[in-house]
């Protein structure tokens, strides 16, 4: 099968930072919009794009909390947004439309894993409905900024989207829930939603990605116990880690959503999960760890998320078009 899943010698790889892969990029004049932008990867990401001459809007839950964090980083604006509430979402894009400014680079880092059972609006599963709804609705309204200037869309997925495809029969886990499957799910629907957007997007210059950032210990792991990290051999007794190899630094798990949203080498191109500062390849057939499951880049798939999501949002930008 054909598949524009493989590698173009991009020639950064895992240990790859955010500055190695903006050298010689100028941002200057570019507005970008990063979604928990200010804790973990995407404080990492934002101060990358601001060094190299990005204006970055950071729409944050915890509005205080970012404002402490990106406190002397320039070029920064920090607004209200709850991913997981549909109407604080729409709030959001109403401010920023009402701006009238066009966006550049937008990056949906925000997420939540591994989390106890929890809902969120009309009774959604909180990992699918943040994860994923939450950045379908913010996009789709956001779209009239987004497409004068052919922005680039990036997803921040995981290899977790290795643990399930999208549950059609059951997507909120009203039944069995597993919090690590349905992580897993809402992993897939981030590069199914990349997948689907690039279709629709890419007459209208706009291309969206999807990725695995790689294993970093961040805030993303709040939900997990010490017993559990321990178990799955992250940190010892001590709390030290069992590896410190085996994890990348942030500045290098922001490298591949950085590289994504800004490199050159991707022109003309979309629509495909990235790894290690490369386009990944299709998982291996025998289930071995890295690449990408066919699930998550299978285009029925993709489109079927995408009425999905629009029916459970009551958002669709392209509903209208032709």
């Amino acid at each position: 099968m054909i598949t524009a899943q493989h590698s173009i010698g991009s020639g950064f790889g895992a240990r790859s930072t955010t500055k190695d892969v903006l050298k010689g990029i100028d941002l200057s004049g570019k507005l970008a919009l990063v979604t928990g932008g200010y804790s973990g990867l995407g404080l990492e990401t934002t101060r990358a794009l601001t060094e190299a001459g990005a204006r970055v809007v950071v729409p944050a839950r915890r509005r205080a909390a970012a404002e402490k964090a990106l406190a002397g980083l320039d070029r920064v604006e920090v607004d209200e947004l709850d991913l997981a509430d549909l109407e604080s979402v729409r709030a959001f894009a109403d401010r920023f439309l009402g701006s009238g400014r066009t966006l550049d680079l937008v990056i949906n880092n925000a997420g939540v894993m591994a989390c106890p059972e929890t809902r969120v609006g009309p009774g959604w599963e909180a990992q699918f409905a943040t994860n994923h709804l939450g950045h379908y609705a913010l996009v789709n309204r956001l779209w009239p900024a987004i497409e004068p200037g052919g922005a680039r869309v990036v997803s921040v997925s995981s290899a977790g989207h290795h643990r399930s495809p999208i549950r059609w029969d059951d997507p909120h886990w009203k039944h069995g829930y597993d919090k690590w499957e349905a992580y897993g799910q809402a992993k897939t629907a981030n590069v199914l939603f990349a997948v689907h957007l690039d279709r629709l997007g890419r007459d209208h210059g706009v291309r969206a990605f999807s990725l695995h950032p790689g294993g970093i210990l961040t805030p993303l792991q709040r939900h997990l116990t010490r017993e559990e990290m321990i178990e799955r051999g992250w940190i010892d007794e001590t709390g030290a880690l069992v590896d410190p190899g085996a994890f990348k630094t942030p500045e290098q798990g922001a490298a591949t959503q950085v590289w994504a949203a800004t490199s050159p080498q991707l022109a003309g191109i979309g629509g495909v999960y990235c790894e290690d500062c490369d386009i990944a390849a299709p998982a291996p057939a025998d289930g071995g760890r890295g690449g990408v499951r066919d699930w998550a880049t299978d285009p029925e798939q993709a489109a079927r998320l995408w009425e999905l999501s629009a029916d459970l949002t009551g958002v669709d930008a392209f509903a209208n078009r032709s």
